[in-house]
């Protein structure tokens, strides 16, 4: 399918949905629209993922079957300066793709447009209304289960559990792909969005995707979610946590990162004493332990200083560590596998 994904003064750095599109979808994307970076290229910030044009809106964008909001502003609300893209897409007769919080199939406007010119909305982020309360049952499943979580939120769970899914999967290794939030659901096609469910069926809902798979592979990775210290989304990470009855952790930060994103008042605490958070508050529900280590280290330029930042994060983890995108992730993997 081919698509423009709207990123509008937020990509490359804040808009890591449209980037993880770009990385990993299967969708042909023939436009980003960034009305700030308008003119230049994908491949002018991010130089490995699919090339497109950066353009100031719809009236740039070539013909495309969809329109995808690529990103999640903290609160997931709609900004109202993306309704002439949006409505312009729709008159087009292009199908809405969005993992907002704001329905758009709720929009009265977008919903009439959409009925005009035969458009479907998808929003990623509307849970099935089927969801009940976990039973623990998920480590009944015959697949070992493998979740990624945080020192905070968007330090890069999704893109590592995708690196390493991949990485896993050229060795052999018969592995599932578990997603929990909007990018990795328009990535493959199915999830269910764990920051949208009422809070007594969120690991349920977890639970649930883990039954759905769990005896149809040897390994399900489970893409985490937000961070067990952050002040807001710490909820999400739990339910993830427990629901999934995960076997072995990995641990992913941002290299330089010292204070929680968007809530810049709170420190993070020292990366061993998350070694001992996670695994004490699983145990309770499912023993587990955090075995290597994720380490996003696209603030450092040159190759070798990420190097060592890599060498001093697993260090301090006691355990194997890499940067996925970047480096070599063999030892990691040998770790999860």
């Amino acid at each position: 399918m081919r698509v423009a994904v709207l990123a509008h003064e937020k990509f490359p750095d804040r808009a890591k949905t449209a980037v993880g599109l770009l990385r990993y979808s299967d969708y042909e994307i023939e436009a980003v629209l960034d009305r700030d970076n308008a003119g230049s290229r994908v491949s002018d910030f991010v130089p490995d993922v699919q090339d497109a044009p950066v353009v100031a809106g719809m009236a740039d964008v070539p013909e495309v079957d969809a329109l995808v909001i690529g990103i999640a502003p903290i609160g997931g609300g709609f900004d109202e300066s993306w309704r002439p893209d949006v409505t312009a897409a729709l008159e087009r007769g292009c199908d809405l793709v969005s993992g907002l919080h704001y329905f758009l199939e709720d929009d009265e406007e977008f919903a009439r447009l959409a009925a005009e010119n035969g458009c479907d909305i998808w929003d990623v982020r509307n849970p099935p209304d089927d969801l009940t309360v976990a039973k623990g049952v998920a480590d009944r499943v015959d697949a070992e289960v493998v979740l990624t979580v945080g020192t905070d939120c968007s330090v890069g769970k999704m893109t590592a559990t995708m690196e390493l899914l991949e990485a896993a999967r050229e060795r052999g290794a018969d592995v599932g792909f578990v997603p929990t939030g909007q990018t990795g659901i328009m990535i493959e096609g199915w999830g269910t969005p764990i920051d949208r469910i009422v809070s007594d069926f969120a690991a349920g809902a977890v639970e649930e995707m883990i039954l759905e798979r769990g005896d149809d592979h040897d390994y399900l990775f489970v893409e985490g979610q937000g961070s067990i210290v952050h002040p807001a989304y710490s909820p999400v990470t739990d339910a993830i946590l427990h629901g999934s009855m995960a076997d072995r952790l990995v641990l992913c930060h941002e290299a330089g990162r010292e204070v929680v994103h968007g809530y810049e008042e709170f420190d993070l605490p020292p990366i061993d004493e998350y070694v001992d958070l996670y695994e004490d508050l699983a145990r309770p529900v499912h023993e587990t332990e955090v075995v290597a280590g994720a380490l996003n280290t696209r603030s450092i330029e040159d190759d070798e200083t990420a190097r060592g930042a890599v060498e001093t994060y697993g260090d301090l983890l006691d355990a194997p560590a890499t940067d996925p995108v970047r480096f070599d992730p063999d030892e990691v993997v040998d770790a999860l596998l």
